[in-house]
């Protein structure tokens, strides 16, 4: 996972601007049950009401409520109501009071408040003694019976303005009595408030409120109030929601193109990493497994970096945000959230313990199928003549079957999650649905209360599970990390040289093109024995160099070591005296022409083909190669001439054509060195005849090297080497090997009639 993290270290910036989103996004998602809680439990059971100090009250009942408090309170509340609405004598509350000032106001205003609603209930339920009802919390007339009486029925009456109404004048009245004062007040609603345990004062508390609304119903817009609090309090939840969205939509884009950005560089630096292995490089990590860890590892690691941004960035904020509202509040119910985290951390503890293990094989089994496919795809023509289908087609599922029997369990196991998974979010709705309407009974807690406290924990359990999910993915991304970093980190073991190793191959301007092999001897990486023994030779410009030999004699590895698809294991290669590894690939590249065993075409058309070489190549060069190399009969004969197209390797061309267009794309790089590997088989013998004369003359100046199995392809060379079995056994021309050398002499038995000898014989003057 280091490695994943390693790669998302490089567009730092743009991490931390997703973090930062997620930071706001996590913010109105946390606020959002808090709103919920808000239109419920003030919306709709208050009215819209938030406060217990009203920003509207008639004189009457400003009055009435400072009678009840103290007379510094009451001279503050008087002062908090500075002017007039219109002529209507209802007063409203400056907008310039601070906030310690408005608490201090609601907090004296709250048991006036209180005392002032239940005496109206008390005169709502009981208006032949409304006047001993308003009178008792302040008398203490009424003996203890009554006033559970009285209490019963406030719980039960509907007040309305009128009641307000009448209490207000009650309590004028009270006022102008003899031996009225404020203190005796205080005293008796002290001493009323001493005995009322903490549930009741709980419940009553919300009865400030309700006083309120009953004043905004005696002035006629109680509607207004609800409705004008419910626009204001559901137009911020609109406004954080559209915020939400927007930032949501942020951080998908950047995470989006910040795993792209990955994607494409981790593409870059496998494909270059690739592109400069040589042979025993590819050979060690296999074509199929390459193929592999470019598309379907890189793939897997760029699917990881979004989810990593997206989810797993954003599930540690929201859980731990939820985690903090629920504590902050009173509810009694935190404990429900530790039982419901650690339920969730077992459950994927467990199943991280079963299903891990599988996730890093499978990446293998994705190599091994791969492997067989392609092999099967790419030797279809030999199956098929072989009658192997049904033998390849149990090979393939073999490879399926063990790569679904993988899958299979792992999906099983991330399956299976979300079972447990809504089990434990039902069950935690449950036990918050049960306490809480224990605590609702109990007046600990409101429905708004309630609602909030289920969303967020939803919001805690969806946070563990999406980094249950991702815990699942993990893994396997993990591992194809591992193998991409595996890819990257390996380096060529055919490598430029310094610039000081390199500075006489780059001041040379003019290359003769003269190769030499000097004492050379060469081993494949983890061989037991060399594959060419003390190999000795020089090829000069203008004459052309033969290479013949049994199969698997090292032909085609001799011819390699010019170009450095392999590097020599001792002795020197060098070209005009100069060790071929002194020399920037590039450069020596750039002075061959190489024409590989197997003819290699790309997808485009016969045009970029043959101009494969550099752009220096121009029209009439490209014709010029392709008329030496025999091919302008077939390219004419097309409609499209040099623009028709050519498919992904060659396959829309016979065997033939594809060898003529390789052949002419190493003539139009016009290099000082050809090198043709066994590049003529596939020719027949007139074309095979006319191609290398005109060949002849266009390589005058330029040193050719052929490696051949037809004797018909290098008796007129200049220099033939006859390898066996890694070792030169025989160096000359063909008339001196026919006479000097019994490895060549068996060759040109097997192939050549005895008339064909004997006219062999006859041209080098020893027939009879």
């Amino acid at each position: 996972m280091g490695k994943i993290f390693k790669q998302l270290a490089r567009h730092w910036a743009a991490c931390l601007a997703v973090v930062a989103l997620l930071f706001v996004q996590a913010y109105c998602d946390l606020s959002l049950p808090d709103y919920t809680s808000k239109i419920v439990d003030t919306g709709i059971q208050q009215g819209g009401i938030e406060s217990p100090l009203p920003e509207t009250v008639r004189q009457s009942t400003l009055d009435a409520l400072s009678l009840l408090m103290s007379e510094e309170d009451a001279d503050a509340l008087q002062n908090a109501y500075g002017y007039y609405l219109q002529d209507d004598g209802v007063l409203k509350l400056r907008s310039d009071l601070t906030d310690a000032e408005r608490t201090a106001l609601e907090e004296a205003v709250t048991t006036p408040d209180i005392v002032l609603y239940m005496a109206a209930a008390q005169n709502a339920s009981a208006p032949a003694r409304q006047n001993a009802a308003a009178m008792a919390p302040l008398s203490g007339y009424q003996s203890e019976d009554e006033t559970a009486g009285d209490e019963a029925e406030t719980m039960t009456a509907a007040p309305t303005a009128e009641d307000l109404d009448a209490v207000c004048a009650q309590f004028t009245a009270l006022a102008q009595m003899p031996g009225f004062s404020r203190e005796m007040i205080q005293q008796q609603l002290a001493s009323a408030m001493e005995q009322v345990d903490e549930t009741t004062l709980s419940s009553m508390a919300s009865q400030a409120t309700l006083l309120v609304s009953l004043e905004y119903e005696a002035q006629g817009v109680s509607h207004d109030v609800q409705m004008a609090y419910l626009f204001r309090v559901g137009g911020q939840m609109l406004a954080l929601t559209l915020l939400m969205v927007v930032v949501a939509i942020l951080v998908g884009l950047i995470a989006s193109r910040v795993s792209a950005s990955i994607g494409r560089e981790l593409r870059r630096e496998t494909f270059s990493s690739v592109i400069h292995f040589s042979n025993a490089e590819i050979e060690n990590f296999s074509t199929a497994s390459l193929i592999t860890r470019t598309t379907n590892d890189i793939q897997q690691v760029q699917f990881t970096c979004v989810i990593l941004l997206r989810m797993v960035a954003y599930a540690p904020i929201l859980g731990i945000g939820g985690v903090m509202h629920v504590t902050q509040g009173n509810t009694g119910l935190a404990w429900i959230i530790v039982l419901d985290v650690a339920a969730l951390l077992l459950l994927i503890t467990v199943l991280m313990s079963i299903a891990m293990p599988k996730f890093k094989i499978m990446q293998t089994l994705v190599d091994k199928l791969n492997l067989v496919s392609r092999e099967i795809l790419t030797g279809v023509m030999p199956v098929r003549a072989f009658s192997r289908e049904s033998f390849e087609e149990k090979r393939f599922d073999a490879a399926s079957r063990e790569l679904m029997g993988t899958q299979l369990f792992t999906n099983r196991a991330m399956v299976a999650m979300m079972p447990f998974m809504t089990l434990i979010m039902n069950g935690t709705s449950l036990l918050i649905v049960w306490f809480g309407g224990k605590a609702m009974d109990a007046g600990n807690m409101q429905v708004g209360e309630m609602i909030a406290f289920i969303t967020y924990t939803m919001q805690i359990v969806m946070s563990f599970l999406m980094l249950a999910m991702v815990a699942v993915m993990l893994p396997r991304a993990g591992v194809a990390a591992d193998r991409i970093d595996e890819v990257c980190r390996t380096k060529a073991s055919i490598h430029d040289p310094d610039a000081a190793t390199a500075k006489p191959s780059l001041e040379k301007k003019e290359w003769d093109g003269v190769v030499r092999f000097e004492d050379v001897s060469f081993r494949f990486p983890g061989a037991d024995s060399d594959a060419l023994e003390h190999i000795s030779f020089t090829a000069n410009p203008g004459e052309t160099t033969a290479i013949i030999g049994s199969t698997g004699c090292g032909k085609s590895s001799l011819l390699n070591l010019i170009p450095r698809f392999y590097d020599i294991t001792g002795g020197r290669v060098t070209i005009d005296g100069i060790d071929v590894r002194e020399m920037p690939q590039e450069q020596l590249h750039s002075l061959l022409g190489y024409v590989p065993q197997k003819g290699v075409l790309f997808s485009g058309t016969i045009e970029s083909n043959l101009k494969f070489g550099g752009a220096q190549i121009t029209d009439a060069g490209m014709k010029k190669a392709a008329s030496i190399a025999q091919a302008t009969e077939f390219i004419d004969a097309k409609p499209e001439g040099y623009a028709s197209p050519i498919a992904q390797g060659g396959s829309n061309v016979s065997g033939g054509q594809k060898q003529r267009l390789s052949i002419a794309r190493a003539i139009a790089k016009d290099p000082k060195i050809y090198l043709f590997d066994d590049s003529f088989s596939a020719l027949d013998y007139k074309t095979d005849v006319t191609l290398r004369r005109a060949l002849k003359e266009e390589t005058d100046n330029a040193t050719v090297i052929i490696v051949a199995q037809r004797i018909s392809t290098v008796l007129h060379a200049n220099q033939i080497l006859v390898l066996d079995d890694g070792r030169l056994v025989g160096k000359g021309t063909h008339a001196q090997l026919m006479a000097t050398c019994p490895e060549y002499q068996e060759i040109a038995r097997s192939q050549l009639s005895q008339k064909e000898l004997n006219l062999q014989d006859l041209n080098t003057g020893k027939g009879g």
